[in-house]
């Protein structure tokens, strides 16, 4: 039986074939503007947008749970869009605005209400879950899904709590939008 070695990209994300002097010819040079600050990578062209988030932006916020599209715990917003981050190439969303949890809160600090909502009504117990629960919520509310628990529910079933809180995750949903509607 054969072994197999698996190669990991280079911190910098260059492959170079065992050269150091020049990146990889698949290397995409690409810009994005997150949380309103314009920043440039260079890529393979197959890294995720939560792979550039993370590991080559340091934006740790946006979780990696299950890498499938099935958890919700990458949820970010693309020109005010939720998007799953780990299905979405990083080369996808060149010249778009994207906003992670990160970019909620006011500059000064004053949490976005969703935020607040979620501390005020204990909405979270790993927290693990909470960034991407999060994102999809505020979507969820801008998008004029927050009408009734059952809405709220429906509308947010794309993200998983593995810890259950589901009724205070609903709890602080009803608040946030009750609170941006007033």
């Amino acid at each position: 039986m054969t072994s197999q070695t698996i190669i990991d990209p280079p911190e910098d994300g260059h492959f170079r074939n065992g050269s150091t002097a020049q990146p990889s010819p698949t290397t995409l040079s690409i810009h994005l503007t997150i949380n309103g600050e314009t920043r440039t990578l260079d890529v393979e062209p197959r890294v995720t947008l939560l792979d550039a988030l993370r590991d080559r932006l340091s934006l740790t916020g946006t979780k990696k749970g299950c890498d499938q599209g099935q958890c919700g715990a990458c949820t970010v917003h693309v020109d005010g869009q939720r998007v799953l981050a780990c299905l979405t190439l990083a080369a996808q969303v060149e010249g778009r605005s994207i906003t992670t949890i990160e970019g909620l809160a006011d500059a000064d600090g004053t949490l976005n209400a969703v935020q607040a909502a979620f501390l005020e009504q204990d909405a979270f117990q790993c927290g693990y879950c909470t960034p991407g629960q999060i994102m999809s919520a505020v979507a969820c509310i801008r998008e004029g899904h927050a009408g009734s628990d059952e809405e709220i529910r429906e509308y947010m079933a794309g993200n998983l709590c593995r810890c259950g809180a589901y009724p205070h995750i609903v709890a602080a949903v009803r608040q946030a939008a009750r609170e941006l509607r007033s």
